[in-house]
């Protein structure tokens, strides 16, 4: 009868007892956390969406930094800049009376669109310049600031 008592005792505390910890989360505790998630989601989405419009912006300063390198190759091979009649259309396909020409100098007709899918503007009647490749941002009217601002390859 000793030995039945010390085995019950042993065996009730090997036996994991469940604590009022272990029966989960209740309804509360899975609110705040929700809650928690959702400012935190509220407060960066807004940064995500600005470093994603401000990105498209430094991206048209890029392509029109690299347009304008094309466009400076076709000058080197025809000995003059393309007209604004042919536009940035000359980097892709020979126009007519260049007979050095050389190119493609653009492989990919989406490389003339700015990132908001919109051509690039060229102008050989630059203020400066012998010409400008622009792109007017995001909201398509000269001027503006932010992801609205206007881009060209001399900025």
């Amino acid at each position: 009868m000793w030995h039945s008592s010390i085995f019950c005792t042993v065996s009730r505390a090997l036996t994991p007892h469940r604590s009022t910890s272990q029966r989960g989360y209740t309804l509360l505790e899975i609110l705040i956390v929700l809650a928690i998630i959702a400012l935190v989601v509220g407060i960066a989405t807004p940064l995500i969406v600005q470093q994603f419009t401000a990105a498209r912006g430094d991206s048209a300063k890029v392509q029109a930094a690299a347009l304008a390198n094309s466009v400076e190759l076709f000058f080197l091979d025809v000995g003059r800049y393309p007209t604004a009649a042919e536009g940035l259309a000359a980097l892709m396909s020979p126009p007519s009376g260049a007979t050095n020409w050389k190119g493609p100098y653009v492989t990919r007709a989406s490389s003339l669109n700015d990132p908001w899918g919109r051509p690039y503007l060229y102008t050989d009647t630059a203020t400066g310049h012998p010409y400008e490749i622009s792109s007017l941002g995001a909201d398509a009217q000269a001027g503006g600031s932010g992801a609205n601002a206007d881009v060209n390859n001399w900025q």
